[in-house]
């Protein structure tokens, strides 16, 4: 890691196999290691969460059965990790939204 990058805060869940594959595991810590960086992700990798919060996005990984996600936010100091999750339907559940949204709450307030 250099000076000028960005450190993980993780405020929620982990990536480790199992339950990743070491592919997607890979590949997961390939676009955190991006976004530490200051590298700008897109379509298909990462897409904004605005229902979220403000800087709030999606990384998207395909694993062999099942496709992961990682809802993060890009501070100016920090990317904050604040949730992963299999995700099995078109829409994020709206429980995730809700408890992503409580702990940036948490996080802004302490």
């Amino acid at each position: 890691m250099n000076a000028t990058d960005k450190p993980l805060i993780w405020l929620h869940g982990e990536v480790k196999t199992p339950p990743f594959s070491p592919t997607a595991r890979l590949e997961a810590g390939c676009l955190l290691r991006r976004l530490q960086r200051g590298d700008p992700l897109g379509m298909p990798h990462s897409r904004p969460m605005p229902t979220v919060g403000p800087r709030c996005h999606e990384l998207r990984i395909r694993d062999a059965r099942v496709t992961w996600r990682i809802i993060y936010r890009i501070d100016a100091d920090a990317i904050v990790i604040l949730e992963v999750f299999s995700k099995r339907t078109l829409q994020t559940p709206a429980s995730v939204t809700e408890t992503c949204r409580q702990r940036l709450r948490s996080y802004d307030n302490a």
